[in-house]
């Protein structure tokens, strides 16, 4: 069975959601968890590492887009917008928690 978004063919998961969702490729060994949070529980500890981590590799790309690299400033813009993003998995199992603990 094929998939087509439009007129395009789509040839596995991370096209779908490129294509699907308007998402473009983050740089090669960048991954989207380490800016939006994993979908499972993380200790704060964790957070505050993987935090770290994403605030570095944003920094990185702004200064490489500010050195004239265009694709990188808006890596850094797109990356920057996934720290302010939950995963909608993860925001329904919250929900569905404070929900057990009202009741």
């Amino acid at each position: 069975m094929r998939t087509y978004i439009g007129t395009h063919q789509v040839l596995n998961a991370a096209e779908f959601e490129e294509l699907a969702l308007g998402f473009d490729e983050l740089p090669a060994g960048i991954d989207r968890d380490l800016f939006r949070g994993p979908l499972a529980p993380e200790s704060p500890e964790e957070r505050a590492a993987r935090l770290d981590v994403a605030r570095e590799v944003i920094e990185e790309l702004a200064a490489q887009g500010e050195g004239g690299d265009e694709i990188a400033a808006w890596d850094a813009l797109y990356a920057d917008a996934l720290t302010r993003t939950v995963p909608f998995l993860r925001a329904a199992r919250a929900a569905g928690q404070a929900g057990e603990v009202a009741a």
